[in-house]
């Protein structure tokens, strides 16, 4: 057979970037003969992190609109225009056997250009609340990957199959790894009930300000303790606040073992972001999930309740983090029976052959005469 040209486009965070790559080392594993070419929105992380995996990658001139009034929205159709006139000369150049979306601004021109030249394309839905890009492409498409039940209501019900969403191989290292020694890793002590707080690789401003405001209450917790991830943009912010310098707390700008701190932690607080919800399934973490809530269409809200129906996770929005969230998981993370039940439940949830399944439907439809 001859060597398959995929293109795989998407990008604008962290949640489409990693399953990105996922489908990408999974197709190379699986046929190491394979072309493969990311195409992603100029400016955004996937310039850098896919380059850092190994992969070549093109930039569109693309981006969402602001949905405040601004000018920068009357650039909007001008980059649409030059995005597609882009994506075509793409196609035109690499004559893909397949595209593959993955969410984000540059999926739409490319999906959209390669259904239009009747190139095989398929999209991967990581959230349980369809995102405007992936629903405008959806009549067009020849298959449409989806991680939760009841998609229809966004998608052609004979286009849907139900695969999860990509995990990164690396964090299933987690399942083997020594607790104790996870712990050790980052300073923490052995014994002691360990919270990881993550916002995603650039952070989040409210578990920061939370965790900061609480200072003498997370310092009376002497069972307790903390594996704070600030986040990039907020270093300098929070760095040299007086919970930051607690004997119980380890304050990172960045983790980059996440295998390791997900096996340090008893519970878990995050955002609650498609990518961070199957990583949580896989690893079977109890977890606090308090959604972002400067997302389109809330759809983290979407996921986490999704979650919260069948007892898998504790819900908490964000304008009560304050309040209540520190609280709440120094009760949780003492409960040992509910955090077995959290655990069960999230575990039953898993899907740890998505992205194998994902690139069985890729091959599906490439390889059609």
């Amino acid at each position: 057979m001859q060597a398959r040209r995929f293109i795989i486009s998407g990008g604008g965070t962290g949640g489409h970037i990693f399953p990105a790559i996922a489908i990408a080392d999974e197709i190379r594993r699986q046929r190491p003969e394979a072309e493969l070419l990311f195409v992603g929105a100029r400016g955004k992380m996937e310039m850098t992190k896919v380059p850092q995996a190994g992969y070549q990658i093109k930039g569109l001139w693309i981006s969402g609109l602001t949905r405040s009034l601004t000018w920068k929205n009357l650039l909007f159709p001008i980059k649409v225009v030059a995005s597609l006139a882009k994506a075509y000369q793409l196609i035109r150049q690499n004559k893909p056997h397949a595209v593959i979306g993955v969410g984000g601004y540059a999926s739409g021109p490319m999906v959209y250009a390669a259904a239009r030249t009747g190139v095989p394309t398929l999209i991967q839905e990581q959230n349980s609340y369809a995102g405007l890009t992936n629903k405008w492409l959806a009549n067009r498409v020849d298959c449409i990957c989806v991680a939760y039940q009841q998609m229809e209501k966004f998608f052609p019900t004979d286009k849907i199959v139900l695969t999860g969403n990509p995990v990164r191989l690396d964090l299933l290292k987690a399942k083997d790894e020594d607790q104790d020694e996870a712990r050790k890793h980052f300073g923490l002590e052995p014994d002691k009930h360990t919270i990881l707080v993550v916002g995603g690789s650039l952070g989040a401003r409210t578990f920061n300000q939370v965790l900061r405001n609480g200072s003498q209450l997370i310092g009376e917790q002497g069972d307790v303790q903390i594996l704070w991830q600030m986040g990039s943009l907020y270093e300098s912010e929070f760095a040299r606040c007086e919970t930051a310098k607690l004997q119980n707390v380890q304050a990172v700008t960045f983790i980059d073992r996440m295998d390791l701190a997900y096996r340090a932690a008893d519970l878990v607080i995050c955002r609650a972001g498609a990518l961070t919800i199957s990583e949580l399934c896989l690893l079977k973490k109890a977890s606090i999930l308090v959604p972002s809530p400067n997302v389109a269409e809330d759809h983290q809200t979407m996921n986490a309740l999704s979650l919260v129906q069948r007892d898998a996770a504790i819900h908490l929005p964000d304008q009560y983090a304050n309040a209540r969230l520190l609280t709440e998981a120094f009760g949780l993370v003492r409960d040992r029976h509910q955090l077995d039940v959290l655990r069960e439940k999230i575990g039953a949830l898993a899907k740890p052959d998505a992205t194998r399944d994902i690139v069985n439907e890729i091959f599906k439809i490439a390889d059609k005469p």
